[in-house]
């Protein structure tokens, strides 16, 4: 089976305004040169989708958001995004079940699930999140919480997903886990998939999130499993971005 091409996914979240979007040419000029070997892929907030994917043509910067509708057809619900606009639009990505979301909107496995199938049925790529808290960490229960998230947030019968390993207790912070942890918790969600998949799961690209920056990046990518990042704040500077994907070994 050919490699896995590494992902480096920036979440903008709730930051940058109409300015920032400059930032996605400025990031192409500083990766063009890799961007056979890593895709380099910006979600921005949901109203600047439309924009940013007009300020990427011509480059090889990927569009994508960060959360869409659990509802697969149009419906009532007011200020809900679908899917299907999204690809209608041109966005090829969509980031479900991110711990934010699962914290500030309460959304659970079973949404996460739903939401993930409205993207593949719209022929989005739904970057899924999972991840442990600290009070889980530290009870001894990460393999029982990712790979309950796993089996639960992950559709079946289609394996052209995403899976992005989130630590809730490292993401905005400036802990993250050790690399054989990060190797650990990888191998674990590339099993639980196996389970489901089969040899298909070898095409899943998983992602390591939570506290990436251009001094650490080169070297979580250096963890056993790791396909690429899912980074926050650091993506909306074109600079630093470029220094997370350039750090890749496949961009060497």
């Amino acid at each position: 089976m050919a490699a896995r091409k590494p992902l480096i996914a920036g979440n903008w979240k709730m930051f940058g305004r109409q300015e920032s979007l400059s930032e996605i040419k400025a990031l192409w000029t500083l990766v063009e040169s890799v961007s056979a070997n890593v895709d380099a892929l910006i979600c921005p907030p949901s109203v600047y989708v439309s924009q940013a994917l007009w300020g990427a043509r011509g480059t090889g910067v990927v569009i994508g958001a960060q959360d869409c509708s659990a509802a697969a057809e149009d419906s009532a619900r007011t200020g809900e995004v679908s899917a299907a606009m999204l690809a209608d639009v041109g966005a090829k990505y969509v980031i479900v079940g991110h711990s934010e979301r699962r914290a500030f909107h309460a959304e659970t496995d079973e949404v996460v699930h739903r939401k993930a199938a409205a993207a593949l049925a719209a022929g989005l790529t739904p970057i899924i999140c999972v991840g442990e808290t600290q009070a889980e960490r530290t009870a001894g229960r990460v393999a029982e919480v990712v790979s309950a998230q796993v089996r639960a947030s992950v559709p079946e019968g289609n394996s052209a997903v995403v899976v992005a390993y989130e630590p809730v207790w490292a993401i905005g912070g400036n802990s993250t886990p050790t690399i054989p942890e990060i190797a650990e918790v990888h191998a674990l969600v590339r099993d639980t998939l196996k389970e489901r998949f089969g040899d298909e799961a070898n095409g899943i690209r998983i992602l390591y999130g939570g506290s990436v920056g251009p001094k650490n990046a080169a070297e979580i990518f250096g963890a056993e499993g790791v396909d690429g990042a899912l980074v926050g704040r650091a993506s909306l500077k074109a600079a630093d971005f470029a220094a997370i994907i350039l750090g890749h070994p496949a961009a060497k």
